[in-house]
């Protein structure tokens, strides 16, 4: 079973969700959904132990995933994730809507290392690199 983690932030929940569901649906097996926790970040509840246990699963996740799909604009971790996942050699897909992968105010230079695979349209253009 090819497994997969997502890295993103709150704003891009509804995206990160539709991928999800939709690999799932292909066989995929998610490590860990972190677009769980949005009730308590809406609701800025969270504890620091919250934050260390959310930590730990993400950093798990990342380690374990076959494929870490990385959904532009990113939130705080999610350039974390993205270095775990380069230091992991792990297969990453970076995705982007828009031209935010080159364009050189936003862009970051992991996103041009050659073991990034960049991603740029549709969502199901995001789904059809992850599964091919």
């Amino acid at each position: 079973m090819r497994t997969f983690y997502i890295a993103s932030s709150f704003r891009n929940i509804d995206a990160v969700r539709y991928v999800s569901e939709r690999l799932v649906t292909e066989g995929f097996l998610q490590l860990y959904d972190w677009t769980k926790n949005a009730a308590a970040h809406n609701a800025q509840i969270f504890t620091l132990q919250d934050l260390q246990y959310i930590g730990q699963k993400e950093k798990q996740a990342v380690l374990d995933a076959d494929i870490v799909i990385v959904v532009l604009p990113g939130g705080k971790g999610t350039h974390v994730e993205l270095g775990i996942a380069l230091g992991c050699g792990k297969r990453i897909i970076l995705y982007a809507a828009d031209g935010e992968i080159n364009n050189l105010a936003a862009s970051s230079t992991f996103y041009h290392l050659p073991e990034v695979e960049k991603c740029q349209g549709t969502l199901d253009d995001l789904l059809e690199m992850v599964t091919a």
